[in-house]
């Protein structure tokens, strides 16, 4: 078993959500039809940064950041992911496996039990709300409006330097390990959540970090966050249609 990484949460409480934003419809009663909160999925090419990106959003949000290290650990450690569930509501965990039974319902998904048990962690984490997920198809399971989906990208030149730097590796090893890394990402996500990383569409942003760096980058995603939380306000005020129940396509 993995050792604990650094941000696994002490206990049940997560890091603090910022004080402003739609924070979604707490209603204690009645059917679970939303996630409490905004969830940040980022999908990344490998050697962009997407992980450091995740983190500094994460400190400059106070939300939890979920990245591989943690959710492998969550995966094989009862406890761990015993103390992230105790901070969910039970109608949000509802949601949660109701919204991943319609996924398989409707085809959207594939699964072995493996990874269905890592869509339903996914699920439940976005349940809770004020989350960081990096990679694992994240914001293709989760509703649009509640999720702000974000692609992460750089030129190839700049992730072969930055893999070849991190792992000590020569510049052709390090490029091998970027390509070897983007295949069996855009593998599983065809696979699993019929997805090509490669369409811009599917993203609410893209972000080259690249030009931005790794502070740019996460300013201007946090950016694009509270964007979303005020429309989500003026929906919410003017009554809009689904305004009060989060769900998106």
């Amino acid at each position: 078993m993995p050792g604990t990484p650094t941000n696994v949460p002490s206990g049940t409480e997560p890091g603090g959500p910022p004080q402003h934003g739609f924070r979604g419809n707490r209603a204690t009663d009645g059917p679970p039809t939303h996630p409490r909160g905004l969830t940040v999925a980022i999908s990344r090419e490998a050697g962009a940064r997407g992980s450091m990106i995740a983190r500094k959003l994460g400190e400059l949000l106070g939300w939890q950041v979920f990245d591989q290290e943690l959710l492998d650990y969550l995966l094989l450690d009862e406890t761990g992911q015993a103390r992230v569930l105790a901070d969910i509501p039970l109608s949000a965990r509802a949601w949660a496996d109701a919204h991943l039974a319609r996924l398989f319902r409707e085809r959207r998904v594939d699964a072995d039990p493996e990874t269905g048990g890592l869509f339903r962690l996914l699920l439940a984490v976005a349940a809770r709300g004020d989350a960081v997920i990096v990679g694992r198809g994240a914001g293709t399971l989760l509703p649009a409006a509640t999720t702000l989906h974000v692609r992460v990208v750089a030129p190839l030149e700049s992730r072969v330097s930055y893999l070849a730097q991190m792992l000590r590796l020569p510049r052709a090893e390090a490029s091998a390990e970027v390509r070897n890394r983007d295949n069996r990402r855009v593998k599983f996500l065809a696979r699993t959540v019929h997805l090509d990383p490669h369409d811009p569409t599917a993203y609410d942003i893209v972000v080259n970090s690249d030009r931005l760096g790794v502070e740019g980058a996460a300013q201007f995603i946090g950016w694009a966050v509270r964007t979303k939380q005020q429309f989500a306000e003026i929906d919410a005020s003017e009554g809009s249609p689904g305004s009060d129940q989060w769900m998106g396509a």
